[in-house]
C-alpha cells in the first residue's frame, strides 16, 4: 500500500505544474464543487507546511552555518526583489486595492518549496535552495507582516500583529512541529516522505482551487489581466535574482539557485493571508502565482540546465 501511494506520489510531484492548471480550471468551471473547501485553506496549508518540516533536517539547518553568504544574500534578495517589484507593479497598473494588497502579499511570502525541486531540475545547488528555503520560511513571521504593512496599507488596512499570529500559527509552529518530527522519529518519517509530495500536492491544488471558485466571476473579467501583473512580477524576480547573484560575483550554479529562490513564491501562504486578512479578492493573484510559476520555474530550469551544459562542454572543449 505504501509503495504504491509511493509511486502515486512520485506522480503527482512530477506533473504538479499540469495538475496545478487542472484544478485551477476546474475551480473556474466548477465552482459549487470546490467553494466548499475555502474555510479549509488555513488548515490545508498548516498540513503543507508540516510536511516542509518533515522534509528538513539538523544537517540543512547547519548548511546556513557553512555558507551565511549564500544564505544570507539570497534571503535579502527574496525579501528586497520581490516586494519592491511588486509595489513598482501596483503603481504602474492600474488595479483595484484588493488585487493589488494581494500582488504585495505574495511577493512579501518566503520562498517556496517549489524552488527545491526546480532548483535540481536546473542543476543548481539543491542544498543552498533547501536552506534559503528554510531560513526564508522561519523569518517570513517578521518579515510578511512587516513588509506587507509598510507597502500596502495605502491600499488596504493591514493588521500586522494579527498577520503576525497568522504565520506563527501556520507556518513556524508546524514547519518547527516537523523538523522535530525529523530529529526524534526519522525511522517513521523516512517511510512517510515518500508520500508527502502527493499530501502537498493536493493540498496546493486545493487552494488554488477553492480561491478561484469564489472569485470565479471576478477572474472572467479580471483574470487575464491579473494574470499578466503575476508573470511580470515573477519574471522580474528570476531575471533581477539572476543578475544581482552574478553581480556579487556568485558562481552560475549558486547564481541559478538564488534566481529561483527570488522568483518562486510560497503563493499558498499569500492565499491564505490574503482570504484571512483581505478578501477572496485579495487572494487571487496568490492562486493564479501558484499556477504561474510552476510554468515559469520548469521553463527557467530548463534554461538553466542548458546553460550548465553548455559551461561543461566549453570547459571540456578548452581543455579545463
Amino acid at each position: 500500500m505504501l509503495l504504491a501511494l509511493g509511486r502515486l506520489s512520485a506522480l503527482f510531484g512530477r506533473f504538479f505544474a499540469l495538475i496545478t492548471v487542472l484544478f485551477a480550471v476546474l475551480g473556474f468551471f466548477l465552482p459549487n464543487v470546490f467553494t466548499v473547501f475555502v474555510p479549509w485553506i488555513v488548515p490545508l496549508l498548516g498540513i503543507i507546511m508540516f510536511g516542509m518540516g518533515l522534509t528538513i533536517s539538523f544537517a540543512d539547518l547547519k548548511e546556513v552555518a557553512r555558507r551565511p553568504f549564500d544564505v544570507g544574500l539570497a534571503v535579502v534578495l527574496q525579501f528586497l526583489i520581490m516586494p519592491l517589484a511588486a509595489l513598482v507593479l501596483t503603481l504602474v497598473i492600474p488595479m483595484s486595492p484588493e488585487v493589488a494588497a494581494g500582488v504585495i502579499l505574495v511577493g512579501c511570502c518566503p520562498g517556496g518549496t517549489s524552488s527545491n525541486v526546480m532548483t535540481y531540475l536546473a542543476k543548481g545547488d539543491v542544498a543552498l535552495s533547501v536552506a534559503c528555503t528554510s531560513v526564508s520560511t522561519l523569518l517570513a513571521p517578521v518579515l510578511t507582516p512587516l513588509l506587507v504593512y509598510l507597502l500596502a496599507s495605502q491600499y488596504l488596512p493591514v493588521d500586522a500583529g494579527a498577520m503576525f499570529v497568522s504565520i506563527l500559527q501556520i507556518v513556524l509552529v508546524p514547519v518547527v512541529l516537523g523538523i522535530l518530527c525529523q530529529r526524534f522519529f526519522s525511522g517513521a518519517v523516512k517511510a512517510a516522505v515518500t508520500i508527502l509530495p502527493l499530501v502537498s500536492v493536493t493540498g496546493i491544488v486545493l487552494i488554488v482551487a477553492a480561491v478561484v471558485a469564489v472569485n470565479q466571476e471576478r477572474i472572467a473579467t479580471s483574470g487575464a489581466a491579473i494574470l499578466l501583473i503575476v508573470a511580470l512580477h515573477n519574471g522580474i524576480g528570476l531575471v533581477l535574482g539572476y543578475l544581482a547573484a552574478r553581480a556579487f560575483s556568485v558562481p552560475t550554479r549558486k547564481a541559478k539557485t538564488i534566481s529561483l529562490e527570488v522568483g518562486l513564491q510560497n503563493s499558498g501562504l499569500g492565499a491564505a493571508l490574503a482570504t484571512a486578512h483581505f478578501s477572496p479578492l485579495a487572494a487571487v493573484p496568490s492562486a493564479i502565482f501558484s499556477v504561474w510559476h510552476n510554468i515559469s520555474g520548469a521553463i527557467a530550469a530548463n534554461i538553466f540546465a542548458r546553460m550548465g551544459d553548455a559551461s561543461a562542454r566549453s570547459r571540456t572543449a578548452s581543455g579545463r
